[in-house]
């Protein structure tokens, strides 16, 4: 049964209910509508906990997609209790986790303004993330820095817009990654705008995102490493760069 995926119109949303339609032979629960993000796109999937009625908890490890994306399973860790089909639950987000994500997840498409050279690999962490471009000259990492945190300080707003997937379709040069392609067979596709109309980026992901520029804070890029002739990769980290 389709999901609701409620994190795709509100990255905010912390907590709901949901309703158990299905439990897997491996304890993977599916659920009518759900805040938690599923693993894609190269941002890890939601932990937390679901709340049962009489308040104890079935701890999660990890959240997933299942044979597609219209399927999100989330795993209970080990020795967790299993709930009945149909019973009524209280979803709890490890709010503090997502939202760092939610941060790194900006940092990277800020990066992507900065470096304007065709993407070919990325991993959002809540500590460090990565983007791979494909890019053979030679870059200064401060002053990279120096020209993400411009935009970082400038607060521009980070919304999204929709397309549909025919659109996305016949325009797949909006795509900045050679590699991943967005996430699509739902019927539209998001566009992470930043900027007053998109005037600084514009990019279609599945991903969670702040809501302003300000909110991902002092980042810098810690190392810029060569992966071969024509790929350069960037590791993005919190804070102010090492003395």
């Amino acid at each position: 049964m389709p999901v609701t995926p409620l994190f795709r119109d509100d990255f905010y949303l912390s907590t709901a209910e949901g309703v158990v339609t299905a439990v897997h032979d491996d304890g993977s629960i599916e659920l009518d509508q759900t805040c938690f993000y599923a693993t894609s796109g190269g941002q890890p999937g939601d932990t937390g906990f679901l709340e049962r009625a009489d308040g104890s908890r079935i701890e999660l490890g990890v959240t997933v997609n299942g044979a597609d994306k219209s399927i999100i399973l989330h795993k209970p860790l080990d020795g967790q209790p299993r709930p009945e089909i149909g019973e009524k639950l209280v979803l709890h987000i490890d709010w503090a986790r997502r939202y760092k994500l939610m941060r790194m997840h900006t940092a990277c498409h800020i990066l992507s303004v900065v470096c304007q050279f065709p993407i070919t690999g990325a991993a959002v962490g809540e500590d460090e993330s990565r983007v791979d471009f494909d890019m053979s000259e030679t870059i200064d990492k401060d002053e990279v820095t120096a020209r993400m945190m411009d935009i970082v300080a400038a607060n521009h707003p980070v919304y999204l817009q929709w397309i549909t997937d025919e659109e996305l379709a016949a325009n797949p040069g909006i795509v900045k990654s050679k590699n991943v392609r967005p996430p699509m067979g739902l019927g539209r596709v998001s566009l992470v705008c930043i900027g007053e109309n998109a005037a600084i980026d514009s990019q279609p992901c599945g991903g969670t995102h702040v809501s302003e520029t300000q909110e991902v804070g002092e980042i810098h890029i810690a190392k810029i490493e060569k992966k071969g002739k024509e790929n350069r990769r960037f590791r993005i980290k919190f804070g102010a760069p090492e003395a």
